[in-house]
């Protein structure tokens, strides 16, 4: 929470070439379990990350490890077994770090959260929502978190919750609620906080803040007929991915552009059409002039580049996993993330990375 395209190179399926890695000499139980397969991944720079990932095992079946990385993946060290499993609706288990220690989880349904880095963990409650729901995004900013939380009723809602930082309660935000038969949000906090909110690809509302306490309304970031994908605001621009309704102008695309205003609470002005193939994923800037797309569309995953500002556009194929593509990030211009599947998808899951600002891809392997 996207014609033909102006200008964009010939798909090519790109050679994945796995890293090797190295397991440290540490005490058994910073060692990576066998069979550990990705489900979600944060850094918080080029070379430090963290990756949620589940490995078979007795009851329930899959048991959660969090690894850490301080050599961009190189090696990886066991930090935490986090205290949640793999949904059978297979939504993905979502991780979001915030400066090292503080640790976010979701299912979708249920929020953790961690002040140690990942050795304790505690329940976090939405006041007041109502099933069935999902939370489609957690992030911090400042003093405060935020979770935009869409309720799947007749009619759908999506509001903003937020709270003080180390709460165990998130309340509604006032104001900050859209409704109709299909609504959706999202969040960014790099550089400024940002918040998108629309309905039925007709209704879009906008607000930035500089510090996440006070938000002024802003001019929307795309056209009324669309929604926003936000990413962080990169050397004083800020950047959004505008997207018609999936399945447009075909079963297995999405129409979309790339959006750029000038400042926080600037005007938006589009560029060239992107690449139509598969449905929005995830969506990251790298630098004012590069960005991209992560997308699904029959069995297959997309990662569409541009690295002039979205008049021509590159396509990478990745593996035929073909579920889901989630996670995609750049912590600096040049370096960037991806998980491809699930861990109990019939094609597994696998954890890439870029270090040429979304060119070229490589797995990272887990040892």
């Amino acid at each position: 929470m996207i014609m033909t395209p102006n200008r964009w190179a010939a798909l090519a399926a790109t050679t994945l070439t796995a890293l090797a890695v190295l397991t440290p000499a540490a005490a058994a139980d910073s060692l990576v379990p066998k069979g550990f397969a990705p489900a979600s991944t944060s850094w918080t720079g080029p070379r430090h990350g963290f990756v949620l990932g589940f490995s078979p095992c007795g009851k329930p079946g899959w048991c959660a490890s969090l690894l850490s990385t301080t050599d961009g993946g190189e090696r990886w060290r066991q930090v935490g077994t986090p205290p949640i499993s793999l949904p059978d609706n297979h939504n993905q288990v979502k991780l979001t770090v915030i400066g090292d220690r503080d640790l976010f989880l979701s299912d979708g349904t249920q929020l953790l959260a961690s002040r140690d880095g990942g050795g304790k963990w505690s329940r976090v409650r939405l006041a007041g929502v109502r099933e069935p729901f999902y939370i489609s995004k957690i992030t911090e900013s400042g003093p405060r978190v935020f979770a935009m939380v869409t309720g799947f009723g007749s009619p759908s809602t999506t509001t903003l919750y937020a709270g003080l930082a180390g709460t165990r309660l998130l309340l509604p935000v006032p104001g900050f609620t859209v409704t109709g038969s299909a609504t959706y949000g999202d969040v960014a906090v790099s550089g400024g906080v940002q918040i998108s909110m629309g309905a039925d690809y007709r209704v879009q509302k906008y607000w930035t803040s500089a510090d996440g306490l006070t938000f002024a309304s802003a001019p929307p970031p795309c056209p009324p007929d669309s929604s926003a994908s936000l990413s962080g605001i990169r050397r004083g621009q800020v950047l959004a991915l505008c997207s018609g309704g999936p399945g447009t102008p075909h079963p297995g695309a999405t129409v979309r552009r790339l959006w750029r205003a000038p400042k926080l609470g600037g005007t938006f002005t589009g560029t060239a059409q992107a690449p139509t193939l598969g449905i929005n994923q995830s969506f990251s800037a790298a630098s004012p002039s590069a960005a991209t797309v992560a997308a699904e569309g029959g069995g297959t995953g997309y990662l569409h580049s541009t690295t002039d500002g979205g008049t021509t556009w590159t396509t990478t194929v990745l593996s035929g996993r073909g579920v889901c593509l989630n996670d995609l990030d750049f912590p600096d211009e040049r370096v960037g993330v991806v998980v491809d599947g699930l861990p109990d998808a019939d094609g597994g899951s696998a954890l890439y990375r870029t270090t040429d600002g979304g060119v070229t891809w490589s797995e990272l392997a887990f040892a």
